[in-house]
């Protein structure tokens, strides 16, 4: 019986410090939120937060008719910059994927795909042709613009990858794999990075 009474005082006890440090976890909890991106999640992978921030530099390229082109971020809207590869057959989900965001014509939001295996623009046109990519600004690294920033800024973790640029033109992070972007998930993220400053 006095094993029984000590008993569910301890369990009185722990339960009253579970209590007390759970009540003092949620006003941290909410403010963590405010300022941590909502979770992306493609597979295995999820959005992952690049530290320290690096500005996006500007990228000479070629579009898809041989056009030269620079890409940069530009003010006050967030810009996803995708890689991807001919060989890629998660790329084959990814584009078509982004293509469909870009169609939908969200707000402050640029997209631009960077082809890295190739500057071949006939293989890169052949490779597209069989995908519903009309509306997503393609484009070859002609120049190597896109290869020397992925040694400083745009790490080639796996393939396909898309990093978020926010507003302020700083690179925020990253996701590997083909990732649902008109997802409730990925419309959270891209409206958190359109209200920071």
């Amino acid at each position: 019986m006095r094993d029984e009474a000590r008993e569910g005082v301890a369990l009185s006890r722990r339960s009253i410090l579970l209590a007390a440090a759970a009540s003092l976890a949620v006003p941290r909890a909410s403010s963590a939120q405010d300022s941590w991106p909502p979770v992306l999640e493609a597979g295995r992978r999820q959005f992952t937060l690049v530290r320290p921030r690096a500005s996006m530099p500007q990228l000479r390229l070629q579009d898809l008719h041989g056009k030269d082109v620079t890409v940069a971020a530009k003010p006050g809207r967030i810009t996803l910059v995708n890689f991807w590869a001919t060989w890629c057959a998660a790329c084959k989900l990814d584009l078509p994927m982004l293509a469909s965001l870009a169609g939908s014509r969200p707000e402050r939001l640029d997209i631009v795909a960077i082809c890295t295996d190739t500057k071949d623009l006939r293989k890169i046109r052949s490779f597209l042709s069989g995908l519903a990519v009309q509306s997503l600004a393609c484009y070859a690294d002609s120049y190597g613009a896109a290869a020397e920033a992925s040694t400083t800024t745009f790490s080639l973790v796996g393939m396909p990858i898309t990093y978020l640029v926010g507003t302020s033109g700083h690179v925020e992070g990253y996701i590997a794999g083909a990732p649902d972007w008109l997802s409730p998930a990925g419309a959270r993220l891209l409206q958190f990075y359109r209200e920071q400053d």
